[in-house]
């Protein structure tokens, strides 16, 4: 047997020491997390939220409801449908109060395809009269009553505008043509026209 050298030896002693050291698990640690590892629990001093009466997601919608959500994705066909299913199925005051007032509304908007000015004039009228006090129709019925008034008023008032622009502008044609008359009379010479 050949004897080893203090190099061959010292390799063969720091290979062991490896390999020991490789087979342990690492001693449990003393010494606390860095800042950045550490968890922190936070406690905040937040009002607790108010009970919701709210359905829960994935709930069943009433057809109003339903119709108040095609309605609100611009979908007014599907939405004027569910506001007549809601009519027929629920029989009360209410009820035909707010289909009533939901479909009045998706007849004043321009890009619907039930658009008639007059007829949603006519039916805001008549609703404002026959809102019902019990049961308390659904807020975003009440809302869109609301909506639909002030949409009212404000064709209304396009509607005094656009009459306004119309007598102005006769009348600033009569003063063109006016002027136009004292400038050949007054100079003798026809006028070029502007």
């Amino acid at each position: 047997m050949q004897a080893l050298t203090p190099r061959a030896l010292g390799a063969a002693l720091a290979l062991t020491l490896i390999a020991g050291c490789a087979s342990q698990p690492p001693p449990p640690s003393t010494e606390s997390p860095p800042a950045e590892e550490r968890e922190v629990e936070l406690t905040l001093n937040l009002p607790e939220p108010p009970a919701c009466d709210c359905p829960e997601p994935g709930a069943d919608y009433t057809f109003l409801e339903r119709g108040f959500r095609a309605l609100a994705a611009g979908e007014s066909i599907e939405a004027v449908q569910y506001f007549q299913r809601y009519r027929r199925l629920e029989k009360n005051a209410t009820a035909a109060w707010e289909a009533d007032v939901a479909i009045a509304y998706a007849s004043i908007l321009p890009n619907s395809p039930f658009y008639d000015l007059e007829a949603a004039t006519a039916a805001s009228a008549e609703l404002q009269g026959r809102r019902p006090a019990e049961p308390a129709p659904h807020d975003t019925a009440v809302l869109l009553a609301r909506a639909l008034e002030a949409l009212v008023e404000l064709a209304r008032h396009l509607d005094d505008v656009e009459g306004s622009n119309a007598m102005l502008r006769q009348d600033l044609e009569k003063r063109e043509q006016a002027l136009r008359r004292l400038r050949e009379l007054t100079l003798g010479q026809p006028a070029t026209p502007q």
